[in-house]
């Protein structure tokens, strides 16, 4: 059974930072590209980040590059995600999902998916 569990989220002011983990279980963690997600409340998720399995390549929305950071540490079976400048609207929960096939920017392309964090940015 996969299990995702994702941490860090929380309260911060507008221009903060916070680095949220994604630590994985019941997979070859290092065989997986991964990927964050996010939802705010009446809105659909919507990509924010992505990795490929072996970190050679890195995908971000429009909306966060430049701002966030997404890595891997597979000897701890755990993805980050460092965001940096942060903004009222990146305001939503945050999830983190393996890939498993389709378009990488898709909920679709996704299998699995931790509970989620949620992250508040005050103005």
């Amino acid at each position: 059974q996969v299990l995702l569990v994702e941490s860090g989220g929380g309260l911060v002011q507008a221009g903060g930072s916070l680095r949220l983990s994604c630590t994985a279980s019941g997979l070859t963690f290092r065989s997986y590209s991964m990927a964050w997600f996010r939802q705010a409340p009446g809105k659909e998720r919507n990509f924010v980040a992505a990795i490929t399995w072996n970190g050679g390549s890195t995908y971000y929305a429009d909306s966060v590059k430049g701002r966030f950071t997404i890595s891997r540490e597979d000897a701890k079976n755990t993805v980050y995600l460092q965001m940096n400048s942060l903004k009222s609207e990146d305001t939503a929960v945050y999830y983190c999902a393996a890939y498993r096939g389709g378009g990488v920017t898709l909920p679709a392309g996704y299998k699995d998916w931790g509970q989620g964090t949620q992250v508040t940015v005050s103005s």
